[in-house]
């Protein structure tokens, strides 16, 4: 049982020995290596900071993505409207436009027709005075040639004449 057992000298020994290094780790090797433990901790904590901010700001950026969509869908959608109002200004102006220029050009021939017609109407009326004096004159003169035609011509002029000069 020996071999179970340590002498009493060599456990004494042991223990001072254990004591010396428990000591010098206390002084020396417990500081160093719970101040790289707390240096860990803090890089470790400062990380995590980093990563929420990160987080936080990459939520931010995502969020305003998310409201120039928004605002750039409701600028399409706003200047589609626009040019929408305006093809219809565009047209309207245009069909108006069209109209007046279609009334002008109407209104211009009926007086283009007018004035023609007028012109017609004063030729057909020369001419037909023309015409009828050189009937007349021509009448005239056959008539006035012979005297007892010119005698019956006048006869029957008066014939014709005599009712509406006793009214």
């Amino acid at each position: 049982m020996e071999l179970f057992l340590p002498e009493s000298g060599l456990m004494f020994w042991m223990l001072i020995g254990f004591l010396i290094v428990l000591l010098i780790l206390a002084k020396v090797g417990w500081p160093m290596i719970m101040g790289s433990v707390e240096k860990r901790n803090q890089h470790i904590s400062d990380s995590l900071k980093e990563a929420q901010e990160a987080h936080d700001a990459l939520a931010g950026i995502e969020a305003a993505k998310e409201k120039a969509i928004a605002e750039s869908h409701a600028e399409q959608i706003r200047i589609m409207n626009e040019s929408q109002e305006l093809k219809k200004q565009l047209i309207e102006e245009a069909r108006n436009e069209a109209r007046a220029e279609a009334e002008k050009i109407v209104a211009e021939a009926r007086m283009k027709i007018e004035k023609e017609q007028t012109e017609a109407m004063n030729k057909i009326k020369a001419e037909a005075i023309t015409l009828s004096v050189d009937i007349a004159e021509k009448l005239l003169q056959r008539e006035l040639s012979d005297k007892d035609a010119q005698s019956r011509y006048i006869e029957e002029l008066l014939k014709d004449n005599k009712p509406s000069i006793e009214a």
